[in-house]
């Protein structure tokens, strides 16, 4: 499984790639908004600087010739570019464009099963279903996840299985777990990776037997 951060913030990105955990970004108007006022394909450019896999930069057209011209503009600031697309009817004529074109695509805001197949047969890149904010509406997030893993098996598709609106840890296990090729995160996210109490507990106690053996 490949690990992406989902944040705009050059310091989480940095530090996670000198993790060695990092391997793309994903970003959208909201969270480089978070980042004060910044020009958008200046920021894009450092970010594709720092990762050396794919960063999803995500159009803000609702319509297909703005998409396709966004899309255009995104993919020549750096080659690790991916344009993100919403699953609209719009987004999905766009999809198909770019990619004839040679463009990646992340298909987003996917929330059924049907709309990753429509994505998949589009030429999607990626598929990004949203866990979070399917259990935000007490629906099973987990479950899409595993049931666009299972239907794209059946199939010769090339689109990737992103898990995105990642919350907490066991989202992350378990989307593993069923089988998605990616999992993007807040960095907060990966950080709880690493952490275990019983890991503190257990080096606090090696280090106190040495000392007193010292």
């Amino acid at each position: 499984m490949k690990f992406f951060l989902d944040t705009a913030n050059l310091n989480e990105i940095r530090e996670g790639v000198e993790l060695g955990l990092v391997d793309g970004v994903t970003t959208n108007p909201s969270l480089v908004a978070k980042e004060g006022g910044v020009d958008f394909k200046q920021h894009l450019a450092a970010i594709c600087a720092l990762v050396k896999g794919d960063v999803s930069a995500e159009v803000t057209s609702l319509e297909t010739e703005g998409m396709l011209r966004e899309g255009c503009e995104y993919s020549i600031i750096a080659p690790n570019v991916v344009v993100k697309c919403p699953l609209t009817t719009d987004g999905l004529r766009a999809t198909r464009q770019l990619a004839l074109q040679g463009i990646k695509v992340n298909v987003t805001l996917c929330f059924s099963a049907a709309q990753a197949i429509l994505a998949a047969k589009a030429g999607a890149a990626y598929i990004s279903p949203f866990l979070g904010r399917l259990d935000d509406i007490g629906r099973n997030g987990l479950q899409l996840v595993a049931d666009i893993v299972g239907i794209y098996n059946n199939y010769d598709w090339k689109t990737e299985v992103l898990a995105a609106s990642i919350r907490h840890p066991i989202h992350v296990i378990e989307a593993a777990r069923v089988g998605a090729d990616v999992a993007t995160m807040p960095f907060k996210v990966m950080q709880q990776l690493i952490k275990h109490p019983l890991t503190d507990k257990g080096l606090e106690q090696f280090l106190a037997d040495w000392r007193q053996a010292a």
